[in-house]
């Protein structure tokens, strides 16, 4: 049996919530947008590349690209906002392509969220250890 790497992160509820919390007063109209734009995924949906990625990153690495760990900075303004330096970026791995592709695991540092997006950043889904 695969045991998921991080299997002790919060699941989606509990970072919606920490990152509410922890971002001071946020209005209605704030949390409906994070709650709309940022999805969730179970851990077992994600493709196989998401796995090794993730267990990269656990690792510490060696990562396949200089620009892996960098400092991701949110200016899509999807993801819960949070001071600079809290979000990191890695590349999933697409089969075929020549390019870094468009898949990316994004963690957040405190409460060790990770988001995963197949579009470059369009959409974000909070990954769901429990399922």
């Amino acid at each position: 049996m695969r045991f998921p790497p991080r299997f002790s992160r919060i699941g989606a509820a509990g970072a919606l919530l920490s990152a509410l919390l922890i971002g001071g007063t946020v209005s209605a109209n704030a949390a409906d947008t994070s709650v709309a734009a940022v999805g969730s995924i179970c851990y077992s949906d994600l493709p196989s590349q998401a796995y090794d990625t993730l267990d990269l990153i656990e690792s510490g690495g060696p990562f396949p690209y200089s620009q892996d760990g960098t400092v991701f900075q949110n200016r899509e303004g999807i993801l819960p906002s949070q001071s600079t330096g809290y979000y990191h970026e890695y590349t999933v791995i697409t089969p075929g392509s020549s390019t870094r592709g468009a898949r990316r695991i994004v963690t957040g540092e405190e409460y060790q969220e990770d988001y995963y997006t197949a579009d470059h950043y369009a959409s974000f889904d909070l990954v769901d250890f429990d399922c």
